[in-house]
């Protein structure tokens, strides 16, 4: 076994604005169990509503409670294996000094959904990084692989930004595939942050004829133009609407992507896609959300598709990155110290950032 401390920091989550970077003793993994340093763990949209009390996360007359405090925040990690309980190299068929990620679902094994191969709707669900102890997150400095735990090796080749984005843009490609586009399909993708711009790059890969790209942030058009949006909207500044209507002989979009997290969002791509057209839903809300329900039905028959996780899409994730086929240029916008936690999540959803990470060894790579 490696040297280890004795001591760790984590960021610990005890309630919603009530967040503490404390310290406590080194995981010891136990059978099957893989001891992970972390080389990076990125803030995600639904650490960020968490913290701040959304009812998804904690409970309300619609949602019950899922989280379990207190708890290790954080499930956009990666790391190396740096110690492995007993039977969990073989288990997981990796080696000390491997760089590894694990899913951040921690299948139960059990229920219905898992043993149909449907593991991403777990009836348990645990969540890495929203469970106390059963699934206790990334955003410190050594954390536990589970033993249900999906685990992927991740090549050398890749670089720190790729191999945090591993995460994000599997869930990306997952909605990609739930639209199952066509050549000659116009496609919208509502959202351009980081799971947007890692849908932009997928989507690309599909050769639709024409993906147009709706954002109130100028800055990430830009970038939407650069990674492959063949146009790109403000709403803010232009009826998208009537522009998407404009560029489809007045029918509208035949696939739209939902990943703002605002209900207007879905408004708008109810009123703008096509009738029988393919409208896929990934986003996570902090509010709920009110539509004319009957759009769907009676007026235009649409296909309402969710999209949840990132089912047997992190390897191809890794692929792409190893074959160039997926940039991480420009996505990764900030990096923190775990210390800098506070700043970190404060700096989430400003103008300027996109992807921010926590690096607990500002030395590593």
């Amino acid at each position: 076994m490696a040297t280890q401390p004795l001591h760790i920091k984590k960021l610990v989550n005890y309630g919603p604005e009530d967040y503490r970077l404390t310290s406590g003793p080194l995981p010891e993994p136990g059978v099957n169990e893989l001891l992970v340093k972390i080389g990076a763990c990125g803030i995600c949209a639904s650490d960020y509503h968490c913290y701040h009390g959304a009812p998804m996360f904690w409970g309300n007359d619609t949602f019950p409670r899922n989280v379990k405090t207190p708890v290790v925040a954080g499930h956009e990690f990666y790391g190396v294996v740096h110690a492995a309980g007993p039977n969990a190299l073989e288990h997981f068929g990796v080696a000390l000094g491997d760089r590894v990620i694990a899913e951040q679902i921690v299948p139960c094994d059990k229920c219905r959904f898992c043993r149909n191969g449907q593991y991403w709707m777990c009836e348990k669900h645990d969540i890495y990084g929203f469970q106390a102890s059963d699934a206790d997150g990334g955003m410190t400095e050594y954390m536990l692989f589970k033993p249900t735990s999906r685990v992927h090796k991740i090549p050398e080749t890749l670089t720190q930004e790729e191999c945090a984005l591993i995460e994000p843009f599997s869930c990306s490609i997952h909605p990609v595939n739930r639209g199952d586009i066509q050549f000659n399909d116009v496609v919208v993708l509502a959202g351009a942050g980081t799971l947007g711009l890692g849908m932009i790059q997928a989507i690309r890969l599909k050769t639709p004829k024409k993906l147009i790209v709706i954002d109130t942030m100028p800055f990430r058009l830009e970038l939407a133009k650069k990674l492959g949006a063949d146009e790109v909207i403000n709403p803010l500044e232009e009826d998208a609407i009537a522009r998407v209507k404009s560029m489809t002989d007045g029918y509208g979009c035949d696939v739209y992507i939902e990943a703002t997290g605002n209900p207007l969002a879905v408004n708008q791509g109810l009123q703008m896609i096509r009738k029988l057209g393919r409208f896929v839903e990934f986003s996570v809300f902090s509010r709920e959300t009110t539509v004319d329900w009957s759009i769907i039905g009676d007026r235009k028959e649409l296909d309402i598709r969710g999209a949840h996780l990132s089912p047997g899409t992190y390897e191809t994730t890794i692929d792409l990155f190893s074959r160039k086929l997926l940039t991480a240029d420009g996505i990764v916008t900030h990096r923190f110290s775990l210390d800098e936690w506070q700043q970190a999540f404060s700096t989430f959803g400003s103008p300027e950032a996109i992807k921010i990470l926590l690096i607990p060894d500002q030395n590593a790579g």
